[in-house]
């Protein structure tokens, strides 16, 4: 299990270096002025915050739920469901705050950005994250 952890980590820590390297590069760009930032309220500024909006909903619900939904009976098949939780959760960050800076610091993309980040958080991989994913359910126990 403790393999399964450190792959797991890997997609983890490299979501946010990918997102940092995005942060990085953008606010370069954006305070050098290397680009004409686009109008959120165009056509094409608004279309960019659909698409980012609508991807952070579908993909954010549907990543948290994917294991739960699925129930892998094997290590290797939790290992590439939870490689998919995380890329589907934390997606969004990057997207979010590239369009942060190509909208010219409109700041509802970073609320987008802070809602994937806080997502991202909840797919940590751990040991204990793992046995009780793996662990299985009782159809008979009751839950509330």
């Amino acid at each position: 299990m403790e393999k399964v952890v450190r792959t797991l980590n890997w997609y983890y820590y490299g979501v946010m270096v990918l997102s940092l390297i995005a942060l990085t590069i953008m606010y370069y760009l954006f305070s050098k002025g290397m680009y004409e930032p686009i109008d959120p309220l165009s056509q094409l500024g608004a279309t960019l915050q659909y698409v980012v909006i609508f991807a952070a909903l579908i993909t954010i619900p549907l990543g948290l739920y994917l294991i739960k939904w699925l129930k892998p009976q094997t290590l290797e098949k939790y290992e590439q469901l939870a490689i998919c939780r995380i890329i589907m959760v934390s997606g969004t960050l990057p997207l979010g705050i590239i369009l942060f800076y190509l909208l010219g610091g409109y700041k509802p993309m970073m609320w987008v950005a802070a809602i994937a980040a806080v997502s991202w958080y909840f797919t940590k991989p751990t040991i204990g994250r793992i046995e009780q994913e793996m662990e299985p359910k009782d159809p008979n126990e009751e839950t509330y």
